[in-house]
């Protein structure tokens, strides 16, 4: 766990996204669950033992199942923005997984299938505040990587938690991604939150010029897409996409195959999403499982 501020931390050592803290006389803000259930324990303890007040909340920046499906084992309430809630509606209440891979860290969890989902507790539309006996917190939406995207912000100490905003040495989740929403929502990272300490779920901290690479990644991502929305044969022209949107990345050779298939899948759901065209991907039938 590193120390960002006082009483604000963040961890990126467990399967699954950079989690944060914010540990204040009130109580601690948990931001993003881990994974695993062993992993829940760990870090609860931890934040325990940073001597904050007795209370708990866990935020959820988004609805990917990376950050969302350990959320039963943090134990308390949970808060989200009102489109992400929306989702858990549209979602059986055991995690099934699916018939194709989507390149995500839960599909590494052998006992991610069959865990109950969490439905938020609280949620909420634009932006909220909370008070927990240190600088106020906000929470605010900015859509892009998911509809119900949002960041935690703590102005007062200039750090600010983005979830999947900024990716880097890896492609990006596109399956429920807003590109023009994404371009504009990076944009104002990196005008007016140049001066902030970013931290983003999958990287870790981020600067100002990764913030700009990311732009120009998303821009070139949309222009392909584009060029690709009136090809007859979808399938084929997205297999095309995939060379030209996974290279310029910095990660070993034994993930290439995970982020082509996290690009595959994510441009198929996306093309559906907003050209009307027919998904591809089907649940599988799996017994459920109470864990």
């Amino acid at each position: 766990m590193r120390q960002i501020q006082r009483g604000i931390y963040f961890e990126d050592s467990y399967l699954g996204v950079t989690l944060g803290g914010l540990v204040f006389s009130h109580g601690t803000i948990m931001i993003d669950a881990p994974l695993r259930i062993e992993d829940a324990r760990s870090w609860r303890s931890t934040l325990l033992n940073q001597r904050g007040g007795s209370n708990r909340l866990l935020v959820s920046l988004d609805s990917h199942p990376d950050r969302t499906l350990g959320a039963r084992s943090m134990e308390c309430a949970v808060v989200s923005h009102q489109k992400a809630a929306n989702v858990f509606r549209t979602r059986t209440s055991i995690f099934k997984g699916q018939n194709i891979e989507m390149g995500a860290a839960w599909e590494d969890y052998d006992d991610a299938i069959g865990l109950r989902w969490v439905n938020p507790d609280i949620t909420f539309t634009d932006a909220m505040s909370l008070h927990w006996g240190g600088p106020e917190i906000i929470l605010e939406h900015h859509p892009g990587p998911a509809l119900g995207a949002i960041w935690t912000i703590i102005p007062e100490e200039k750090v600010v938690f983005i979830g999947d905003a900024v990716i880097l040495d890896q492609p990006p989740f596109l399956a429920d991604a807003e590109i023009p929403a994404w371009i504009e929502t990076l944009d104002l990272l990196k005008d007016t939150y140049k001066d902030y300490i970013i931290i983003g779920s999958r990287s870790g901290l981020i600067t100002v010029e990764q913030v700009q690479e990311q732009i120009v990644y998303m821009q070139k991502a949309q222009q392909l897409i584009q060029q690709y929305i009136n090809k007859q044969d979808q399938a084929e022209a997205m297999e095309e996409l995939i060379p030209e949107l996974i290279q310029g990345f910095n990660f070993p050779n034994r993930w290439r195959e995970k982020y082509q298939q996290r690009l595959r899948y994510g441009l198929i759901q996306y093309y559906s999403n907003h050209y009307g065209l027919p998904s591809i991907i089907e649940p599988p039938v799996l017994p459920d499982v109470e864990i």
